[in-house]
């Protein structure tokens, strides 16, 4: 038996982590960490939509001896004119019938107040209820001219809207009825160019053709419509003038 201090034990190494091996027995690559999820990109801000719409866009086409303009059909053997022409704004019967609308509204908001005027005048009296008369014929009154502006400024709005309407660009189509269909194209030589297709295509039954313009749609009575007519002398003239 030997004497000594015993044989130092190695010291210990720190421990491997087991290496998986694929089944040919090579060890495999070491997987990456997994990734946090990416966040979903932000949304772009919507722009707002415009408060002036643009005009809406519809199909105009000659097919088979039949005018569509969106889906209003148009029998060519039914047309009796096509043409283009300046649309343009009543402004002074605007403001005529503003006048005349204001005359109307004054003489009925006086004729309205009539009843009341004697207990106007006299105050109401001084006896019983003589106060409480009074204050109800002075809401009468009240009411009677807030009813009146109103009106009043209905009638202003309405007139405004013609005098700062603008002058469109428009072609017409006129029937042997009494439809008129009326279009607009931002370029106004492009409407003369769909009138002389149409005119041809009422001569030429094989024609057919496609194109896009802008529905409008106006009040007859803020725009011109139709021909000037001035007749002179004679006497039991029939006409339709604008």
């Amino acid at each position: 038996m030997q004497n000594g201090q015993p044989p130092e034990r190695p010291a210990q190494e720190p421990a491997t982590a087991a290496v998986p091996l694929t089944p040919t027995g090579a060890p495999t690559a070491p997987t990456a960490p997994p990734t946090a999820p990416a966040t979903a990109p932000s949304m772009p801000d919507v722009p707002a939509p415009s408060p002036h719409p643009a005009p809406a866009r519809l199909d105009l086409r000659v097919s088979k001896r039949i005018l569509w303009i969106g889906a209003a059909v148009y029998p060519l053997q039914n047309i009796a004119r096509v043409y283009s022409f300046v649309l343009r704004p009543r402004r002074k019967e605007a403001v005529l019938r503003f006048l005349r609308y204001t005359a109307g509204t004054l003489a009925v908001g006086f004729i309205a107040m009539l009843p009341s005027l004697p207990s106007l005048t006299l105050g109401g009296g001084d006896l019983g209820g003589g106060g409480q008369q009074s204050s109800g014929v002075a809401g009468y009154v009240t009411f009677i001219w807030i009813v009146a502006v109103v009106a009043e400024i209905f009638f202003l709005i309405d007139m405004f809207s013609v005098l700062t309407a603008s002058p469109q660009h428009v072609m017409a189509v006129e029937t042997s009825g009494a439809s008129t269909a009326l279009v607009t194209s931002r370029d106004p030589r492009r409407l003369d160019e769909i009138v002389g297709q149409i005119s041809y295509a009422i001569d030429h039954p094989e024609a057919e053709f496609r194109v896009t313009v802008e529905s409008l749609t106006v009040s007859p009575k803020n725009y011109y419509f139709g021909d000037n007519v001035n007749m002179y002398g004679g006497s039991g003239n029939v006409g339709i003038g604008a």
